[in-house]
């Protein structure tokens, strides 16, 4: 492929807010290559002319696979988009270690597996852009999501320090923390809770995610970036 044309890899990227990520990056002329647990990413990279591979984060040699089939296909990544499921729920003391084991393979290790493997790739490139989707729940905890909580707020902390070390390589990484969005099938009071009394749409994560994954964003990195329509309160 030409060295002018960008690719993404997207993790999550058959359905809710990677389907739209994908879109919009695919409308930016990147070419694509999308992992989702079923075959909705196939359909889709059919669709948008990409390539995929079935598999989840948590899983070493679902994202081995998934960077493999990038690198075969379009030799280059220019942009990765880390994005998961949801783990185990329950009681905070009542969670079993397997639950919480689950949670951090699949919202710390799988963004350092994907590092691991993508970095060297954008350090040879010169250039390169992470964005990993995380929760506004990051950094006002819920009791009702513990696990996710506690792990999203980790991925914050990871992402500083990978933009820390890689940032003079001119590779940045960045989290988009969504509010409630239109992927999932919210109550119609859950508006009542947003400033702005309305859910928030996956174009506009996508819209969020593209940007920082451009040039127009070259000098942001290491950031949570809040798209909650106001529902957070820290300052």
């Amino acid at each position: 492929m030409a060295e002018t044309e960008k690719v993404a890899l997207i993790t999550g990227g058959g359905r809710g807010m990677g389907e739209a990520i994908a879109r919009e990056l695919h409308a930016e002329g990147y070419k694509l290559a999308l992992m989702s647990p079923s075959e909705s990413c196939e359909k889709l990279a059919g669709e948008l002319g990409g390539v995929a591979s079935r598999g989840v984060a948590e899983k070493a040699e679902d994202i081995q696979a998934i960077f493999d089939l990038t690198m075969k296909t379009y030799g280059r990544i220019d942009a990765v988009v880390n994005l998961t499921g949801h783990p185990p729920k329950g009681d905070l003391l009542d969670i079993a270690d397997e639950a919480w084991t689950l949670g951090s393979d699949m919202m710390i290790l799988s963004l350092v597996r994907m590092a691991r493997l993508v970095t060297p790739v954008m350090q040879r490139q010169g250039k390169g852009a992470f964005v990993n989707i995380t929760t506004f729940a990051a950094y006002e905890p819920s009791l009702v999501f513990p696990v996710s909580c506690t792990y999203r707020a980790a991925a914050g902390a990871f992402t500083k320090l990978y933009s820390d070390r890689y940032a003079a390589d001119n590779i940045r990484m960045n989290c988009i923390l969504p509010g409630y969005i239109d992927s999932l099938d919210h109550k119609p009071e859950t508006a009542d809770k947003v400033p702005m009394k309305r859910i928030g749409h996956v174009e506009e994560i996508a819209k969020t995610a593209t940007f920082l994954l451009s040039d127009g964003a070259g000098y942001i990195t290491g950031q949570n970036i809040r798209v909650d329509g106001g529902v957070t309160r820290h300052v």
